[in-house]
């Protein structure tokens, strides 16, 4: 083999490496949001965060379980999310749930504001992750679950899993 188809080959090898902008690094995910409310459509958008927010973050410290997003006056906040505080921060450390605003295209937020506005829906965070280095949040579009479509959920989600459980042992066998 040539140098040249050598140094060819590892050129390709670089080229199929990951684009750091693809890869993505999740510090929390909503769990109960699933649960609770059927998801019409998902959003990517930007977070506006102070320096101790973002470090609190990157150490992995993050819960969406009580918050939700609010659209107020053509900007879209981000509501009772709580990052902690940053251990090694001085008097500049943030408000642990403090209002934060998304970062949106002004058709997008249009959108939100009109179809969150019809009765049943809501939007909510679903996952707060890091993309590029940069802080997103994955909000829904969603509409609340009754008690039975809970149970419902609960109990596929049941079959399921004894369903492939029954086919691996039946497949060691």
């Amino acid at each position: 083999m040539s140098n040249a188809a050598k140094g060819a080959k590892k050129k390709n090898k670089k080229d199929a490496a990951v684009d750091p902008r693809e890869v993505k690094t999740v510090v929390a995910r909503n769990k109960r949001a699933r649960h609770d409310y059927h998801i019409d459509a998902t959003y990517e958008a930007g977070l506006a965060l102070t320096g101790t927010e973002v470090k609190s973050l990157r150490a992995g410290r993050a819960s969406l379980v009580d918050g939700w997003v609010n659209v107020d006056r053509g900007e879209v906040w981000l509501e009772n999310v709580h990052i902690p505080e940053y251990t090694e921060g001085t008097w500049t450390n943030h408000l642990p749930r403090r209002r934060r605003k998304l970062l949106l295209h002004r058709e997008q937020i249009a959108k939100l504001a009109s179809q969150s506005r019809e009765k049943g829906h809501t939007v909510v965070p679903l996952e707060l992750y890091f993309r590029g280095g940069r802080a997103k949040v994955q909000i829904a579009l969603a509409r609340g679950k009754q008690e039975w479509d809970k149970r419902q959920a609960l109990r596929e989600k049941q079959d399921l899993r004894e369903a492939q459980r029954a086919m691996s042992l039946r497949q060691h066998r």
